[in-house]
């Protein structure tokens, strides 16, 4: 990995964590401690923000997939391709994969939105891309599954033209930002079998969406006991 991304992640660590600290009211909870080495995390996507927050919680170096639109963006754009995170192109998927995968062949940690677009502005999810599925496959990496609840009304869509491509980012400024994060889950077996790599991708969402359940539970303090109805 280049000095330059080492250097851009030392100095960007404790804005976020600035950020996060003073206006997010930020309840972060793991089912197991992270695995050392090589791991994706995998996330819901209630906001455009979420790639950041959720990175102030790992409290380690991430290369994310993101929009290709957002490196169009002035300045962010050359931060985000300076950090080394992955542009996602449409029809391109397959070059954000193999980016990815040599992060995770050098040990290093990836983070993906398996939605693949921002989840439904009611709530609720979208269905899980195969991004996520491939990389595990090809990989061995372990998927940590992070579900993330916050809440809808503080949420500010602001639509944008970037080279001439509408875009509506969901931006969390500040409130609640709930967070659970998942036991490792393994899986083995061919990219090339389809129908293993679509059953990978929803067995990873349904634990996303649990633990966003989770996630949403605490911040409505509900009862404890409640918490296990749903399972994972």
């Amino acid at each position: 990995m280049s000095l330059t991304k080492k250097l851009i992640y030392w100095f960007s660590k404790p804005v976020v964590l600035s950020y996060t600290g003073s206006m997010l009211q930020m309840d972060v909870r793991r089912e197991a401690a992270l695995p050392e080495g090589a791991k994706i995390i995998a996330a819901n996507h209630p906001s455009t923000t979420d790639p950041f927050f959720v990175a102030a919680m790992l409290r380690q170096q991430s290369f994310i997939l993101i929009n290709n639109l957002l490196f169009q963006v002035p300045l962010l754009g050359e931060y985000l391709r300076r950090s080394g995170h992955i542009p996602v192109e449409a029809g391109k998927g397959q070059r954000a994969v193999d980016a990815a995968l040599e992060y995770l062949r050098a040990g290093r940690t990836v983070m993906i939105f398996p939605e693949g677009a921002l989840s439904p502005e009611e709530g609720g999810f979208q269905q899980a891309r195969t991004g996520v599925a491939r990389l595990a496959l090809a990989s061995g990496a372990p998927v940590i599954p992070v579900g993330i609840h916050l809440d809808r009304q503080r949420l500010h869509s602001i639509q944008s033209t970037v080279r001439g491509q509408q875009d509506t980012g969901r931006w969390y400024l500040r409130g609640p930002y709930y967070i659970t994060s998942g036991k490792p889950l393994h899986f083995s077996g061919s990219v090339e079998d389809h129908a293993r790599v679509r059953s990978v991708a929803d067995t990873v969402m349904h634990h996303i969406i649990e633990l966003a359940r989770q996630s949403e539970q605490r911040m409505k303090r509900l009862p404890s006991a409640l918490v296990g109805e749903f399972g994972v």
